[in-house]
């Protein structure tokens, strides 16, 4: 285990490969909040510091590298087999184990953000028994469905903006999105979140590799593993491609909550909350950030820790 100002760092051994936590815990009284990276395979405790600071006072937040993605992919030698679904919820659940016994809680709450809400949906509606209470963060619900209203939206601000070019390069696409991750659909879906990042309304690259370098834990090593872990993980983007969380149960046994970008039309808020108000829990709340695209917790530290804190006092 690594320890240095404010975070520490290790590896576990979890269903027979090393995975990294990174922990943020500067008070062993708070919750423990379980960050679920997207991508797939876009690990985002590297970027963690830049939003870590107010969550501090309001949790002990853990960011956890999945299997094939960020520092547990850089640590595996050889050849990767990237992991299925099964494989993460596995993963998944001997590392909430893991943390209710370091920590001493019986539960812990669980953030997924992007594809990570996915994994988060599946895993609380699996082991309630676990789940202090769940928050979806740029939620995703069914990623065809969220790529046609994503593409209609940037069309929209492109052509309001009159760019012919832009429109003709989006035009260039043909049918857009196809229902699978195949090769053709591989280079629209980098096309269309290119342009969607220039209109602001997801991902912007540029800024989002200015923070990971800028990163206390930052390694050389963690740009190889960004690139391998978002054009690999082929099993997890099948999935997302031939099913969705239409097909789950509506019905939670703990809280949930989703937080959800204004700007957001990568996994569009629009979905998000149309989705929300068919869910069954004790206790619900949506929130959504203004002035926030898919990376909120970027676009907005602030208002996504206000966003938290409200959570913590419900």
């Amino acid at each position: 285990m690594k320890k240095q100002t404010g975070y520490v760092s290790e590896y576990i051994e979890i269903n027979g490969i090393e995975q990294y936590l990174l922990h943020y815990s500067v008070d062993p009284e708070l919750p423990v909040l379980l960050f679920l990276h997207g991508g797939p395979g876009m690990a985002e405790s590297t970027f963690a510091y830049a939003f870590q600071e107010d969550l501090s006072s309001l949790y002990s937040v853990v960011h956890w590298d999945q299997r094939g993605a960020g520092k547990t992919l850089s640590r595996v030698k050889g050849d990767t087999d990237y992991p299925t679904v099964d494989e993460l919820l596995a993963d998944l659940h001997k590392i909430v184990l893991y943390l209710k016994k370091k920590y001493n809680r019986q539960k812990i709450a669980i953030l997924g953000h992007s594809w990570g809400s996915v994994l988060g949906t599946l895993f609380v509606t699996r082991h309630p028994q676990d789940v202090l209470y769940y928050i979806g963060a740029g939620q995703l619900i069914d990623i065809v469905e969220n790529e046609k209203i994503g593409y209609e939206k940037l069309k929209e601000l492109i052509m309001n903006a009159g760019n012919k070019k832009d429109l003709t390069r989006l035009e260039k696409l043909g049918t857009y999105p196809e229902n699978n991750y195949e090769k053709p659909m591989i280079k629209k879906i980098q096309m269309v979140r290119m342009l969607q990042g220039k209109y602001k309304i997801g991902m912007k690259f540029g800024p989002i590799l200015k923070t990971l370098l800028k990163s206390p834990v930052f390694r050389l090593s963690d740009i190889s593993s960004l690139l391998k872990g978002m054009n690999n993980n082929k099993k997890i983007w099948d999935f997302l491609f031939s099913s969705s969380l239409y097909e789950v149960s509506r019905d939670y046994q703990v809280p949930v909550f989703y937080v959800l970008g204004e700007s957001d039309f990568q996994a569009p808020h629009t979905i998000a909350r149309r989705y929300f108000d068919t869910i069954h829990a004790s206790e619900k709340k949506l929130f959504i950030i203004q002035d926030a695209g898919h990376f909120m917790m970027l676009d907005q530290p602030k208002g996504f820790a206000d966003v938290l804190s409200e959570i913590c006092k419900l």
